[in-house]
C-alpha cells in the first residue's frame, strides 16, 4: 500500500479502514483529501475489499479547513490580488471530487465535530455513525463565506432543501441526536461505540456480493460526482469573491475569538 502521512490504511477481512491522523481537531488541507481519495482508489482496486470506514484520531472527526494558520492566511492575501493564485483550494475541490468518483460504499465514523468542510468530507460518505457527542456544522455563512466541499448539492438530497437551508443560513452546530433524527446520521451510539458501530455496518455490507454492491451503488449515485464537480466550481468562484472581502476577515477573526462577528456587508 502507498505510504501516507496524514491518513492510517488497514483492512479488516472485506472492509477498509481509514483513520484521520491530525489530532486533534484533524485541520484538512489538499494533502488529507488527496491521501483519503488516493486511500479509497486503493479500496477500489483490491477485490477482497467490499466497504470502508472513515473515521479519525482526536476530539473533532474534522475540523475543517485552518483559516488560522499562517500559510493559509499567506495565500488568502495573495488571492485577493491575483485570482490565479486560488489554485491549491480548486485542487483541493478536485481532491473531493475524487472522492465522490469512489466506487464502494463508505461508513463515516463521526465521533466529535464535523466543521465545514470537515462536514462535507462526512457528507460524501454513503452512511454516518454518530453520538450524542457529535457536532454537524455548514458553518461558512459565519466566516463570511460561502459553502463548499459540494454541500450545496449533497446537503440538500440527505437532508432536504429547506433543513440545508437552515444549516446554511444559521451555521449553526447541530447536534448527534438531531441528526440522527433528520436522517443526517443513520445510527447513533454512545461515544466510546462509534466506531465499533461503523465497523459493524461496513461488514454487515461486505456480507454482500461485490458485483452486486458496486453495481447498485453506481445506480444510486448516478451522476453524483458529476453533479458535485458542478457544485464546486460555482462555490469556488463565490468563496473566492467573498475571500477579498472585510465581512471574511472579520468573520475568521471573531470565529478564532469565539466572539458574535461585527459584520458590515462589505
Amino acid at each position: 500500500m502507498t505510504k501516507y502521512t496524514d491518513i492510517g490504511v488497514e483492512t479488516h477481512g472485506h472492509v477498509g479502514l481509514i483513520e484521520i491522523r491530525k489530532p486533534p481537531l484533524n485541520f484538512f488541507d489538499v494533502a488529507l483529501i488527496n491521501q483519503i481519495a488516493d486511500a479509497l482508489e486503493e479500496f477500489d482496486n483490491n477485490i477482497e475489499i467490499r466497504a470502508s470506514v472513515l473515521a479519525a484520531q482526536g476530539k473533532a472527526f474534522c475540523a475543517g479547513a485552518n483559516f488560522g494558520d499562517p500559510a493559509r492566511q499567506e495565500q488568502e492575501e495573495r488571492a485577493k490580488s491575483d485570482p490565479a493564485s486560488n489554485l491549491p483550494i480548486n485542487h483541493l475541490y478536485v481532491q473531493a471530487v475524487r472522492i465522490f468518483r469512489n466506487k464502494k460504499p463508505i461508513v463515516a465514523a463521526i465521533h466529535g465535530a464535523a466543521i465545514g468542510g470537515g462536514f462535507g468530507l462526512a457528507v460524501s460518505a454513503d452512511f454516518r455513525v454518530a453520538c450524542p457527542e457529535a457536532r454537524f456544522s455548514a458553518n461558512f455563512t459565519k466566516l463570511g463565506f460561502h459553502p463548499g466541499f459540494g454541500l450545496t448539492a449533497t446537503l440538500p438530497e440527505l437532508i432536504g432543501k429547506n433543513n440545508a437551508e437552515l444549516m446554511f443560513y444559521t451555521s449553526r452546530r447541530v447536534t448527534g441526536e438531531e441528526a440522527y433524527r433528520w436522517g443526517l446520521a443513520n445510527v447513533l451510539v454512545p461515544q466510546d461505540q462509534v466506531r465499533d458501530a461503523a465497523m459493524k455496518l461496513a461488514q454487515e455490507i461486505a456480507e454482500c456480493s461485490p458485483l452486486g454492491l458496486v453495481s447498485t451503488r453506481a445506480t444510486m449515485r448516478a451522476g453524483l460526482a458529476d453533479r458535485v464537480l458542478a457544485a464546486t466550481n460555482h462555490e469556488l468562484a463565490e468563496q473566492t469573491k467573498l475571500r477579498a472581502t472585510e465581512d471574511f476577515k472579520e468573520g475568521v477573526k471573531a470565529t478564532a475569538e469565539r466572539r458574535v462577528a461585527n459584520f458590515k456587508g462589505r
